[in-house]
């Protein structure tokens, strides 16, 4: 059985906070950490199609948790 992993490391403004918007919608397959300014997030899977789907959904998370801290930051 192969094994398909991938980090996704993005860089935000408040990166503690974005974490931690993202890391309640994690899978068990993924982990969700911020240093500084950076969010790390790791995910694996033994199906590609599983490793393409959270991206995708991690992805317009992402997308989501920025727009609403760009609203409540001062």
């Amino acid at each position: 059985m192969i094994s398909v992993e991938g980090d996704i490391i993005t860089k935000h403004r408040d990166a503690e906070m974005i974490s931690k918007a993202l890391e309640v919608d994690n899978l068990s397959s993924m982990t969700t950490t911020s240093d500084g300014e950076y969010i790390k997030t790791k995910i694996q899977s033994e199906k590609i199609r599983t490793v393409i789907a959270s991206v995708d959904d991690y992805l317009m998370d992402l997308n989501i948790a920025e727009e609403l801290c760009r609203y409540i930051s001062p």
